[in-house]
């Protein structure tokens, strides 16, 4: 039997759970954390003034830049032109009519094109996030055919469809439909489980879950999908007014490029940024729109 100490304070120190507050190690002293600005903490809310500030720096000073580069004619002129040489540019092309010509005929390609894409990839995108049979079905052969290049189905497009329209928009098409397929999936996988099961124990049919719960759940990532391939069709559908074209903004490019006219070839890119910024604002206000319920 071990010795009984009486008066004596035992505190054994080997195990911490043991020894109590008086066998704790003092907790290190840190310097007082200082407060920094809300525009450098992590996901913290900002001013609407602040944001409106920095929207516009966004812009102005690479258009700062571009004007002093054009200025101090360090880059000449026939290589960055300055921007009222490009605003001028511009202005003869609309009035020439060329411009807005050009402009609809682009757009009339996208439509088609990136519409044809959202029609056959948001219904298979449903059902491989849906349904595993689905996934199992669709995502092997997707996988592999987004690899591909569209640049690569030109010269087969114009053995198969010839020099007019229907190529550009297959291009358009073959550009688009493969990644707008497999994020259209993403986001449908993404619905909570347990939404799914309330909809069943409340007696909701599976086509009743289907469309009452996963669909509207996924609309807004659905169109955030839609925003981001967007921009990929417009970068596609310049590749494709490459091909035997007669109008369209990068049929204008390449001609401009023929005869050294940087200035048209600038103020063509700034209307197709104009265009994407407008596509943009219009699929962020339809996102907020259907995902009111979200929020």
């Amino acid at each position: 039997m071990s010795p009984v100490v009486v008066g004596a304070d035992v505190t054994d120190t080997s195990h911490p759970s043991r020894s109590g507050r008086a066998g704790w190690r003092a907790l290190p002293r840190r310097p007082r954390v200082r407060r920094t600005s809300k525009l450098f903490t992590i996901r913290a809310p900002i001013s609407r003034r602040s944001r409106l500030t920095l929207a516009v720096l966004s812009i102005a000073l690479p258009v700062l830049a571009w004007v002093v580069l054009a200025a101090s004619g360090v880059v000449p002129s026939r290589f960055l032109p300055s921007p009222g040489a490009v605003l001028a540019a511009g202005i003869g092309m609309a009035e020439s009519g060329e411009l807005f010509a050009d402009l609809w005929a682009t757009v009339q390609r996208v439509l088609f094109g990136f519409g044809l894409a959202l029609a056959v990839s948001v219904p298979i995108g449903i059902v491989m996030g849906t349904f595993r049979a689905g996934q199992a079905l669709f995502e092997p052969l997707i996988s592999v055919l987004r690899y591909l290049p569209a640049s690569a189905f030109i010269p087969l497009l114009v053995i198969w469809m010839g020099l007019g329209e229907p190529s550009k928009v297959a291009l358009l098409f073959i550009g688009t439909v493969f990644f707008n397929t497999l994020m259209t999936a993403d986001v449908v996988r993404g619905v909570p489980r347990p939404l799914i099961d309330v909809s069943y124990t409340l007696g909701a049919r599976r086509g009743e879950v289907l469309r009452k719960v996963i669909v509207p759940h996924s609309l807004p990532g659905i169109v955030d999908a839609a925003r981001v391939n967007a921009a990929a069709a417009w970068n596609f559908v310049v590749v494709a007014e490459l091909v035997n074209s007669t109008e369209g903004l990068g049929y204008r490019i390449v001609r401009s490029q023929r005869f050294l006219q940087t200035d048209k070839i600038f103020a063509v890119l700034v209307v197709i940024g104009l265009c994407g910024v407008l596509i943009d604002v219009a699929l962020r206000l339809l996102r907020d729109k259907v995902g009111r319920w979200t929020g």
